[in-house]
């Protein structure tokens, strides 16, 4: 996309459009900013971008006003995001994505996919099936992972289909967004009446949605209802799977994108081990990875960055 003549942020407006941008990622995803370093710093500010209209967005449903957004609402964000590629951004952080999409080929389907899910969450609280659950986790993560692939590139020495690394790409948003709802199950259940694992996979296991929203623990010795433990190892486990079909698609990045994107693999896929770790009470404790865990994950994500599979 070209920028239109009359666009206005330019110079030093844009660089401190970029600057706050990268201040919001610092502070809300600090191990992600921390592997943006290792890009060059045009990627690092286009990443940086998406990565804030990507938080302004969810922060629309999730945020401090959600109770007061409207489908109109999102409308309104739409003809916002429609505005911005058009080289029309409405504020300063609008421009900086206005800005990278100029310079990197992102398309604007994503980013309105990801509208759409958070339409979803305005709408529906349950999820029947797997099949539905993947439809919401392509929305709001998936997305994020199409969004990137432009300002990450390719290897440049692979000279196959693209089909390959884009389906690895989704296959990681997946396997975070697994990842948040299996944390996060006491909190949806509890502050936002959400359940989003599948209601037909909480039958299998003989758990009924009121079992769920009040908690399951045994009410002789307070820990985990051995139900929930199975559920929850069996939902682990497919979560644990997107992780092992994501790894071959990270190898095919650009040598400066793999570093942070393989934090993020080995540090979120850290998050399934915390919940084991609270004997899957993800009701009444919040799974974590302690600090000290992650600047030691951080130097093998690096070496793992450098060695990819074909090569080690």
């Amino acid at each position: 996309m070209a920028v239109p003549r009359g666009f206005k942020w330019s110079g030093g407006v844009l660089d401190q459009a970029y600057e706050k941008c990268g201040q919001v990622t610092s502070e809300y995803a600090k191990t992600f900013y921390l592997g943006t370093q290792l890009m060059n710093p045009a990627q690092a500010k286009a990443v940086w971008a998406v990565y804030v209209w990507c938080r302004r967005t969810d922060e629309l449903v999730d945020g401090p006003n959600a109770s007061k957004i409207t489908p109109k609402a999102l409308d309104r964000w739409e003809e916002r995001l429609e505005a911005l590629f058009d080289g029309k951004p409405y504020d300063e952080l609008d421009a900086a994505l206005t800005d990278t999409a100029a310079r990197f080929p992102l398309h604007i389907q994503p980013f309105r996919d990801m509208i759409e899910g958070m339409r979803m969450d305005l709408v529906k609280s349950r999820y029947e099936t797997f099949d539905e659950l993947y439809e919401y986790c392509y929305r709001v993560a998936g997305t994020v992972a199409l969004m990137c692939m432009p300002i990450m590139g390719i290897e440049p020495s692979y000279k196959g289909q693209l089909e390959p690394v884009y389906r690895a790409a989704l296959a990681l948003g997946t396997a975070n967004q697994l990842t948040n709802i299996l944390r996060d199950v006491g909190e949806d259940a509890y502050q936002r009446n959400r359940i989003y694992v599948p209601l037909d996979e909480l039958d299998k296991y003989g758990i009924s949605e009121k079992e769920l929203l009040t908690g399951l623990h045994a009410p002789t010795t307070g820990s985990m209802d051995d139900r929930w433990r199975n559920f929850m190892h069996f939902q682990i486990t497919r979560a644990r799977q997107y992780f092992t079909d994501a790894e071959g698609g990270v190898d095919l990045l650009a040598p400066q994108a793999r570093w942070p994107v393989w934090s993020a693999l080995i540090l979120y896929r850290q998050i399934l081990d915390a919940i084991e770790a609270n004997d899957y009470d993800n009701f009444s404790k919040r799974a974590y990875v302690p600090k000290w865990r992650k600047m030691v994950s951080l130097p093998v994500a690096y070496t793992r960055a450098l060695l990819p599979a074909r090569r080690r």
